[in-house]
């Protein structure tokens, strides 16, 4: 705002002193009626009336425009710049805004703007823009770039021999890409390079790599793949189906090797229901899915990736009553034991779903993944029913 009334108050003046200057010589060295005609004009008389009229115009405008400046000036809230400083300032666009400054604005003047939508900064940054916003912080799931694809150099097949710029964009240009899967993965690094925080790297096979300490979620990369097989998805969902065609199964299965078949497999054994396919594509449902990875031992062609590096095995406890609950959904058949007595898990056969712990009714099964997610949901129905029982009493006293 300063520098425009500054631009304004310049031009004004420039405009005025040329338009006082060529009256003023007009006035004294102009030819018409009723003007009487000198042969000789005073210069320093000229020069020093005009001086005199340009400060004097000068200073009536200048006094004008800096009433105006004030007058209408748009007074910025604070606020702002404490926002802008706190951000991560990598002008991503993962807020939704064109940059960190349009973001620090509306966050500040819209009350509908969102704290955490900085997904670079974290939940530092959210946690800092709530606290001058005074805005209430919402706890937001942690997400991760995704790469839904596993059809590197040895796996998939290649159209032709691509000798051009070692780019996505300029690969896909050549007849949509060289690849035989046209919805996979080119390989030519174009993410990687555009990733502002250096989270990707490039395999081996020519396939992205996605670094966990270091992902913000921001979606460049999601926006500079020209297949799409990048996606931002939440972090806690670590099984999903690492495929992107849209062929029908003997197609994907001539292209690439680790492709997703369409075969059913998934959606029969999923005791949740989370899977389903369409397209030719299987697709697990985030909602639904509770992570047991029980589709990834069934798939043929393992286009279902697990990111959990190593499941922890089911083991159980002294609080075992013997209910056999755990025997019967075991998928594997992996726990044993006689009614009323404590159960075994074999250890050799336990693929550490987690399915026979959210079963138990006494949390007596742990060492699962989600074991920490059941006891919280077990406590939580247990100080329900001591609550709902506390007020019964009452009730009945009364």
């Amino acid at each position: 705002m300063i520098d425009f009334n500054n631009r304004v108050k310049i031009k004004a003046l420039i405009f005025t002193a040329g338009l006082l200057l060529l009256c003023s010589s007009a006035l004294y060295a102009g030819v018409g009626g009723g003007v009487e005609v000198r042969e000789t004009v005073d210069l320093w008389e000229l020069v020093k009336f005009t001086a005199v009229f340009l400060l004097g115009i000068s200073a009536v405008f200048g006094m004008g425009l800096a009433f105006a400046a004030k007058k209408f000036a748009v007074k910025e809230d604070p606020r702002v710049d404490q926002v802008s400083d706190v951000l991560a300032h990598a002008h991503c666009g993962a807020c939704g805004f064109p940059g960190c400054r349009q973001y620090a604005e509306q966050v500040v003047l819209n009350p509908d703007v969102k704290p955490t939508l900085c997904t670079p900064g974290g939940a530092a940054t959210a946690e800092a823009v709530a606290k001058i916003t005074g805005k209430v912080m919402e706890q937001t799931e942690p997400k991760i770039a995704r790469v839904l694809c596993r059809g590197g150099s040895s796996k998939s097949v290649r159209r032709f021999k691509y000798e051009g710029i070692k780019d996505c964009k300029a690969a896909i240009l050549a007849n949509g890409g060289d690849k035989a899967c046209i919805y996979g993965c080119l390989g030519y690094g174009s993410c990687s390079r555009a990733c502002p925080f250096g989270a990707i790297t490039m395999s081996g096979e020519n396939l992205p790599v996605i670094d966990p300490a270091k992902c913000t979620a921001c979606g460049i990369c999601a926006q500079t793949c020209p297949t799409k097989v990048i996606a931002i998805l939440p972090m806690a969902k670590e099984v999903l189906v690492s495929c992107h065609s849209k062929d029908r199964g003997p197609a994907t299965k001539k292209n690439c090797q680790v492709g997703c078949i369409a075969c059913g497999l998934c959606v029969k054994v999923c005791p949740y229901n989370a899977v389903k396919v369409e397209n030719f594509l299987s697709t697990i449902n985030p909602d639904k899915c509770k992570v047991c990875g029980l589709c990834i031992t069934k798939c043929p062609t393992k286009a279902i990736v697990d990111y959990i590096p190593k499941r922890p095995k089911a083991f159980v406890t002294e609080a075992c009553i013997g209910c056999h609950a755990c025997a019967k959904v075991c998928p594997v058949n992996a726990v044993s034991g006689e009614l009323k007595k404590q159960h075994a898990v074999n250890q050799d056969k336990c693929i550490g779903c987690g399915i026979c712990a959210s079963r138990c009714p006494k949390v007596a099964i742990t060492g699962t993944f989600n074991y920490t997610e059941v006891l919280q949901a077990y406590e939580a129905k247990k100080a329900a029913r001591e609550k709902a029982k506390a007020e019964k009493q009452t009730v009945s006293k009364a």
